[in-house]
């Protein structure tokens, strides 16, 4: 037992977050998931999430020490930063930077969950979601996946064949491109520098 933070997010997700590790969880469930309360054997409070490949997170309550419930609102959309934003944009005017015959179907893409930076198409028409961040990190190919997911949902882009991802950043740390491999995402190393003052400049995929 320890205390922690439980968060149940409007999109279905739930997470739990101790005193360190920064912004990111002891543990988590991704959306769609569903939450049961009852109790355990010992009387305790338990709440069991599942998600819908059916794994399952217990979680036992032995004391709430506050319990509050917040209304967000509509969500505005994520502001770049300077750097960021002006990649987005230069990328938008160049995808095929990323990769030979990529051409733009729109910026900051909406989903359910957020919007994805570039939504594109190959040369074989088939979907291509971008994510841009300056710095690749983990938590940047989780939220990759969680767009891929939902968008495999989509028929209209799913015509061609299931919606690829790309993860394009100035640096990615070597754990995260791991994990993107492991998903079947591209990953794309891009000279912001070269970009902003060459027509010919290339991203280095991976």
């Amino acid at each position: 037992m320890a205390t922690r933070v439980i968060m149940l997010k409007g999109d279905g997700s739930v997470l739990i977050h101790s005193d360190g590790g920064s912004y990111k969880p002891l543990n988590w469930m991704s959306p769609p998931c569903t939450v049961r309360e009852g109790k355990n054997d010992d009387g305790l409070a338990e709440w069991t999430v599942t998600s819908k490949t059916d794994d399952t997170l217990r979680i036992l309550i032995e004391e709430i020490h506050h319990d509050s419930s917040h209304d967000l609102g509509i969500d505005p959309g994520l502001q770049k930063d300077g750097v960021e934003k002006h990649l987005q944009e230069l990328l938008a005017e160049h995808p095929a930077t990323l990769s030979p015959g990529l051409t733009l179907v729109r910026r900051e893409y909406p989903t359910a969950i957020g919007p994805v930076d570039l939504m594109c198409r190959d040369g074989e028409g088939a979907s291509v979601a971008v994510e841009i961040k300056r710095r690749g990190e983990i938590d940047g190919v989780e939220q990759l996946t969680r767009y891929l997911e939902l968008l495999n949902r989509e028929p209209l882009l799913t015509a061609k064949g299931p919606v690829r991802g790309i993860f394009a950043a100035q640096e990615i740390k070597p754990q995260a491109r791991v994990l993107a491999t492991d998903r079947g995402i591209a990953c794309a190393v891009v000279d912001y520098d070269a970009l902003r003052g060459l027509d010919d400049a290339e991203a280095r995929l991976f």
